[in-house]
């Protein structure tokens, strides 16, 4: 059994977030496991991490920002870039992958996000020029990285439902600090960051959750649960050598 916590406020009314328990369940039955996916509010989470997060295999970083507690939302996504604990963040989980890695690896304590404080003097993530939501556009997908093994090519049509994303006058200061990009728009714009040193860890400004079908799960739900089931094979290993 592979467990999944899902980081977020769930709302049932939300598309995104009944297609990302679905798009799971897609991806647990392409290859043939059993998942408990549990929803975790971020209001549940601050200073909590350890003690909430500890028992799943892998974290998604749910749409739906802002979140109830900002300070909950990065813990999740510290907790699991720490602990080698397989994530995907997506749409607001992509914005927050880049705050928690601006504050806490980049050396930017003060990174904020506009939908919270749009007058902050250090701005990570900020209004897109022109909103993505509800557009379906072309992501081009580097050779080499995580994400293009996923999918297994350098192109992909994903669904966006966001106003925010990261700021382009840090983006080669998230870059120097470690993070990747991995997936870009027609003008180069991010689409899609990801952690090199992590056992699995992409952040994607897009929601593949919902294009994601019965029979045709999304190439990045799969990756993330069989690096889930690879993680949770191995530790059960490590914890009993006989």
């Amino acid at each position: 059994m592979v467990r999944v916590g899902v980081i977020g406020d769930f709302v049932s009314n939300n598309e995104t977030h009944v297609a990302t328990s679905a798009a799971l369940r897609h991806a647990a039955d392409k290859l043939d496991i059993d998942i408990e996916i549990s929803w975790v509010g971020t209001d549940r989470i601050k200073d909590r991490a350890t003690v909430m997060l500890a028992s799943f295999d892998c974290l998604v970083i749910a749409p739906g920002s802002p979140y109830r507690s900002l300070g909950g939302a990065l813990e999740a996504i510290k907790y699991a870039r720490q602990h080698g604990v397989p994530l995907l963040g997506t749409c607001g989980g992509f914005q927050h992958v880049v705050l928690e890695f601006a504050r806490s690896v980049a050396g930017f304590s003060d990174a904020q996000h506009a939908e919270y404080d749009p007058y902050a003097s250090v701005l990570f993530i900020t209004p897109l020029s022109c909103s993505l939501a509800g557009r379906t556009m072309t992501v081009h997908i580097k050779e080499g990285t995580a994400a293009a093994a996923a999918y297994r090519s350098t192109s992909a049509s994903e669904r966006y439902y966001c106003n925010f994303g990261l700021n382009p006058a840090y983006l080669d200061t998230i870059i120097e600090a470690g993070l990747s990009l991995s997936g870009t728009d027609a003008d180069g714009e991010p689409r899609i960051l990801e952690l090199p040193s992590h056992p699995f860890f992409i952040a994607t400004l897009f929601v593949p959750q919902t294009s994601s079908e019965p029979g045709r799960p999304h190439p990045f739900l799969v990756a993330l649960l069989a690096a889930a089931t690879k993680m949770r094979t191995y530790n059960t290993s490590a914890a009993d050598p006989a």
